[in-house]
């Protein structure tokens, strides 16, 4: 690794991509970006870093680009997610990306044996939810007094800052990756026994100030490995997306009717995938790129206690929120690892990769500041 500056690459110049480049030129990195999009990648290359064009399906290309970096981050759709960590992994780099859907990040993690023996680290699940919320969570827990957990909880959303719109949404990234969280199932522990639950369901009303009334359901993807490690000890552990009212129960409305299908339709002799119609029609339809707020509360209860954190982040006039919120824990967890201030070799999901405790003090750099929650400190259940 280096001796100097940590040299990072980073796949995908999209959004968040970008987000990634700015905060690891700003801690030091010798960034190089790889894109298929001249334009992206010269946007990106003006923040400092060097730009290659690079195939992310062609795994060959990946492992040159990748040789030499003591990073490598992917800012590009979760499918590509195994493929790119083994390129990392055949050219003995460190690999982290935003994870987000369960089947992926399992075959991601059955790479440990591979990882270890080429001496590098595998981190899927690195954005906010799955990322930075569990790791907050995982510091709730390990502060638990010993013995049995009532209930680890976490309530995610990224919404613009009016409400707008029958689905009172925009668009921050591809809404493929919105559906994919709307149609897998969700994992959760029930009465001690990781389970999972049908995506939009579970409906809540959230009050916060300022934000709310919102509605909170069920959505994949957002306890990442927690269920598996933490069954036995947790009696209920889950994740619920923030949106504001109304928007969850259009979505399952259209789960109901098969609108999330990948399986083509024979319609008057055509073939048509419902997915696919539906992607095309909230990317044509849908806002974007108005200000957003992202707000995370993560608590947990125990012997009729509970003690939490929360963080509202706003958009800072450069990135969205979202982008902020998803591309900071990457890039502070990526420059933890290059510099060698945390070990971690193998694959394993973000929230046992670092604590909680170093993550907050890395995100506070970037102004994304987690709070107690309740504000009055710990409170005893009713």
């Amino acid at each position: 690794m280096s001796a100097t500056a940590p040299r990072t690459l980073v796949l995908g110049a999209g959004i968040v991509g970008t987000a990634a480049v700015w905060d690891l030129v700003r801690r030091g990195h010798d960034v190089t970006v790889a894109d298929q999009s001249p334009d992206a990648v010269a946007a990106a290359a003006s923040l400092g870093a060097e730009a290659v064009a690079v195939d992310v399906t062609d795994r060959s290309a990946v492992e040159r680009v990748g040789a030499g970096h003591d990073v490598m981050i992917s800012a590009v759709p979760y499918r590509y997610g195994v493929l790119l960590a083994e390129a990392a992994i055949a050219a003995r780099t460190h690999y982290l990306d935003f994870g987000g859907n369960p089947t992926v990040v399992t075959q991601q993690l059955a790479l440990d044996g591979a990882a270890r023996d080429a001496g590098v680290a595998v981190i899927p699940d690195c954005g906010l939810a799955p990322g930075l919320a569990n790791a907050l969570a995982e510091d709730l827990i390990a502060a638990a007094d010993d013995g049995p957990i009532d209930s680890v909880q976490m309530r995610v959303g990224a919404l613009p800052a009016r409400n707008t719109g029958a689905l009172g949404y925009q668009l921050a990234f591809s809404p493929g990756g919105l559906i994919n969280e709307y149609a897998e199932p969700c994992e959760v522990i029930e009465a001690g026994v990781a389970t999972t639950v049908q995506p939009l369901s579970r409906f809540e009303t959230v009050e916060w100030d300022g934000w709310g009334p919102l509605e909170a359901f069920a959505t994949a993807g957002g306890t990442s490995s927690m269920c598996t490690i933490h069954a036995g000890r947790v009696d209920r552990l889950e994740y619920k997306t923030l949106r504001y009212p109304g928007h969850g129960r259009i979505f399952r409305a259209l789960l109901d009717l098969g609108m999330f299908g990948e399986r083509p339709w024979n319609v008057a002799g055509v073939e048509i995938a419902p997915r696919a119609v539906l992607v095309e029609a909230l990317t044509r339809h849908l806002p974007a790129g108005g200000p957003d707020v992202v707000l995370v509360r993560v608590w947990i209860e125990q012997q009729g206690h509970l003690r939490g954190v929360q963080i509202v982040d706003e958009h800072d006039g450069r990135f969205s929120a979202l982008a902020r919120t998803t591309a900071f824990p990457a890039t502070a967890l990526a420059d933890l690892v290059a510099r060698r201030q945390i070990e971690v070799r193998g694959a394993v999901a973000m929230h046992h990769a670092v604590p909680g405790s170093a993550l907050r003090r890395e995100m506070e750099s970037v102004g994304v500041v987690a709070t107690p929650w309740p504000a009055d400190g710990p409170t005893t259940m009713p």
